[in-house]
This record gives structure tokens, sequence and C-alpha cells, in this order.
């Protein structure tokens, strides 16, 4: 029987999804990252792969794993595999798209909201003690209300952020995209701006663009200065799109008024990274999608998409659909 390696614990009904179209699974279940050379070596007598967690997936990869015939992320972003030769050497890759917008955009605006209110810091001041004498104009936060959100890159789960911001506390959206999101601006009244307006105008930017070489490290020092110094910057997309040294500066400086990041750069963050002693940012590891419901959701997709492959179907959420013309 063909077997199918898994690199995380994953559920029991995406596990069975595999035993059921045939398959054995190969389950890694040690809690440290693979390697590339242990991925391949584990890839060895296994027909497929699901990939979960930050697999570098290239040339090397695909040229040291002849036999692998498909893999299923178990994520929405790509930047860790290289399409082009996936394509190559023929290999379908597909990932889940669209089951995690909501969850992702509620940790966004969770972090909107506990940065402009300094909730993470504040607990802090619990834990040691210095919840004491009541000082009125200390530790004061922002309101949100009717202010300004941007967002950079207003697709799927920009669109969930907006419609909260929007309905909930009456927020004006501007955005900045490839393209313009008809449906936003209909529906939330969204406003197309340009990446410098964008900056301009926010008093909170919220990024869910994808990484790409275009906007790789695109919010650093330059970025930061033309935003309002009572800015809020939150990225819960992916860490390599803000320049993390360069938005500590901002933030030390007064340059901008505070962050929220659900993403590091680098990722994991260090214990002592200054961005989590400062009063104005609030800092989750990587949690968007981070509940029951989601997370079953993305591994039954991921399941769906390998069972499809090795049946010699097309993968329904298929990243580029051009691997299956290849001669």
């Amino acid at each position: 029987m063909e077997k199918v390696l898994v690199t995380r614990r994953i559920s029991d009904n995406a596990i069975k999804l595999i035993n059921d179209a045939g398959f054995d699974v190969t389950v890694y279940t040690e809690s440290k990252d693979l390697s590339q050379q242990q991925l391949i070596e584990m890839c060895k007598g296994h027909c497929a792969l699901l990939s979960v967690g930050p697999n570098q997936l290239d040339a090397n990869f695909f040229k040291s794993c002849p036999q692998i015939g498909a893999i299923a992320l178990m994520s929405v972003g790509y930047d860790k595999v290289d399409i082009a030769a996936a394509n190559k050497f023929g290999v379908p890759i597909s990932n889940t798209p669209e089951v995690l917008n909501e969850a992702t955009a509620d940790i966004a605006f969770l972090l909107m909201l506990s940065v402009a209110r300094k909730a993470f810091y504040m607990h802090k001041t619990i834990e040691r003690g210095e919840w004491t004498f009541f000082d009125p104009l200390k530790n004061l936060g922002q309101e949100i209300y009717g202010k300004t959100l941007g967002v950079f890159g207003l697709g799927r789960i920009g669109f969930e952020m907006a419609k909260k911001a929007r309905y909930a506390y009456g927020m004006n959206i501007i955005y900045h995209n490839r393209s313009r999101n008809n449906n936003a601006e209909e529906k939330l009244q969204a406003k197309y701006v340009s990446f410098d307006e964008l900056l301009e105008k926010s008093d909170v930017l919220s990024v869910h663009a994808n990484l790409s070489g275009e906007t790789k490290g695109i919010f650093d020092k330059s970025a930061f200065e033309k935003m309002k110094s009572n800015a809020i910057f939150i990225n819960a997309a992916r860490g390599a799109i803000h320049n993390e040294i360069d938005l500590i500066d901002a933030l030390q400086n007064k340059i901008i008024w505070g962050a929220g990041l659900d993403v590091t750069n680098p990722e994991p963050m260090k214990k002592d990274n200054p961005l989590l002693q400062m009063e104005n940012v609030c800092v989750l590891p990587h949690i968007g999608s981070a509940t029951e419901e989601t997370r079953e959701k993305m591994a039954v997709m991921a399941a769906e998409n390998l069972v499809a492959a090795l049946s010699g179907k097309q993968m329904p959420q298929i990243i580029d659909p051009s691997v299956y013309s290849k001669p």
C-alpha cells in the first residue's frame, strides 16, 4: 500500500480521509521543525506529502524526491514553495484558501482593539503588582470609532477585517491593492488609494497581502515615516512584509503610535525582542487560524486535495492549474 507523509499532527478526520482512499499515513510527531534534508529523507517511500509548517519546497527538494507526485499545503500562503520548480517536475500543489478568512480577520481585529487600549501591557501591570494608585492621566489608549482603517491587500481576509471595522465601529475604509475591489467599494464604501495615500491617511493600517517580491519588506523606515504619529500598524499576514528593525525604531521614536503583530520577522520571535515590552504593542505567536473549527477545515481540505490528486483528478484548490498541461 502506498504511503502519504504528513509533517504535523492533524485532525483524525483528515487522516481518515486519506486512509479511506487506500493509503497508509506516516505522521511526523516531534515538536521541532524538519530541515530540508530531514524532510527529503522522510519522504523516501512515500508517494505524496501533506505539508504543515515552514517546509522549504524548492528545486532541490523536487529533484531529490521524484517519487512525490502531489503536495497539499495546510495553509493559504505558499511563499515557501517554488511553484515554477514544482511545475517543472510535474507536481501539483494545493493550499487551503477561504476557510480561515474569518478567524484570521478576528485576530487582526483583536490586535487593533488590544493595541488601541494597551491591553497586553496593562495585563502585565497586574502581574507586576502595579495595579495600585489610580492616575486618570496615565496609560491612556485611543478610541477608533469613526477613524480610518487602511487595508493593504483587500482580498477575502482583508474584506472580513474591513467589514467588522465598518459595521462595528463606523470606520472609514481605504485600501491599496494591485486591482480594485468592486465588492468592497459597493458594500463597505471602501475607497481605493495609492500606497503613499494609504500610509498618510490611515489611523489604523492592517496588512492582509500575500508575501511576494513586490511586498517583501515594503513596510520599512520610509513607509513608517509617512504614517501618522498616532497610527496603529497591524500585520496578520506574513512577517517578512514588514522590516522589524525599522518597526522597532519607528515605535521607540514615536514615529507611529502602536503595533499589533500576529506574524513576526523573523519567526518565531525571540523572547528578548524589545517589542514585547512596549506599552503600545501587542504580539501573538501566529495564531490567525488557531480555532478548532478552522484548523479542522484546513486539515480536511488539504486531505481532500491530496486524495483528489492521488485518484488522478485535479486538486480542487490547485495553486497553478497549468501544471496539468505539462507534457
